[in-house]
Order: structure tokens, then sequence, then C-alpha cells
């Protein structure tokens, strides 16, 4: 019976980070700027690796494989926003060097480059 208990916990926390990341996809897709894409996939990212991992942990019990997907958690948890922050930030730096008139920006205005 408690198997049963662990397994369906668990699947419950696979799915809600599967549902997690589909929402983050859904955001990348959606949003224009770049900088809202970052804020969506960086922050639906770590949720939904979270969440998704800590199933895992529920299911495989105490063992020596929840400690190791336990440090896999921490270490996105300190990648992921590094990495987030360091690409935002070249983003940031590239964008005040491209003149007004970029076509670039025309695209994420929405407006015809040509």
């Amino acid at each position: 019976m408690m198997e049963w208990i662990r397994f369906i916990v668990g699947g419950l926390c696979i799915l809600a980070g599967i549902a997690t990341a589909a929402i983050a996809v859904y955001g990348l897709f959606k949003f224009h700027f770049a900088m809202n894409r970052m804020h969506a996939a960086a922050t639906t990212d770590t949720l939904g690796i979270l969440l998704v991992l800590l199933g895992l942990i529920v299911i495989r019990g105490a063992a020596w494989d929840a400690l190791k997907l336990a440090l896999i958690i921490l270490f996105f948890w300190f990648a992921s926003p590094v990495s987030s922050h360091l690409i935002a930030g070249l983003e940031v730096e590239i964008s005040d060097r491209l003149p007004e008139n970029c076509e670039i920006e025309e695209e994420e205005r929405g407006g015809d480059a040509s």
C-alpha cells in the first residue's frame, strides 16, 4: 500500500513538472522580447526540473539514487539563474549597441523590416 502512495505522489510531482515545462514553452513562443522570454524560461525551468526530480526521488525512496538526484537539483538551482543572468546581460549589452532602426528591433515590434 505504501508503494502505491509513493508512486501516486511521485507521479503527480512529475506531471506537475511536465505541465510547468509546457507552460514555459508556451511563454517562449508567446512573448516577443528577449528579456520576457528569458524570464519565462528561467523561472519555469527551475521549478519544472525541481518537480520532476522530486517526483523521481519520492518514487525511488531512500537510496543513493535519491541523494544523486538531490545533488542534481542543487546544481540546477545554482547554475540556471547564473546562466540566465549572463545571457540576459549579454542581450542588454548587444541591444544597446544596435542602431535605432535595426531590422532585429523592427521584427520584434511586429513591423515590416523592408
